[in-house]
């Protein structure tokens, strides 16, 4: 996997939902992360926990700015999506065991 991939998970993981205490990425918000090597622009797919989120474009924004942290990263573009809705078997491990899920 690229490393600038890895990078960009791991400042998604500072990213919360303000109603949630558990990040987005462990949440299983993301869909997709890739990076165009010729572009150096990263793509996040990404989806909500529900269609009418209030925060919808307060988070949509941190994702893309998250992918912009990276060293190289030119460019992200962000696409939310709601095909497959999510639902709480996407979450991590650990997001299930933080809101008590088990």
């Amino acid at each position: 996997m690229d490393a600038r991939i890895d990078l960009i998970i791991e400042r998604l993981k500072d990213v919360y939902d303000p109603e949630i205490p558990v990040n987005i990425y462990d949440l299983g918000l993301i869909y997709n992360v890739d990076v165009d090597d010729s572009s150096n622009k990263a793509s996040i797919i990404m989806t909500l926990t529900a269609p009418g989120c209030p925060v919808a474009d307060i988070l949509v924004e941190d994702v893309r700015q998250a992918a912009l942290a990276v060293e190289n990263i030119v460019d992200a573009d962000v696409e939310l999506t709601f095909e497959p809705p999510w639902d709480k078997s996407m979450m991590s491990e650990e997001a299930r065991l933080e809101l008590g899920f088990f």
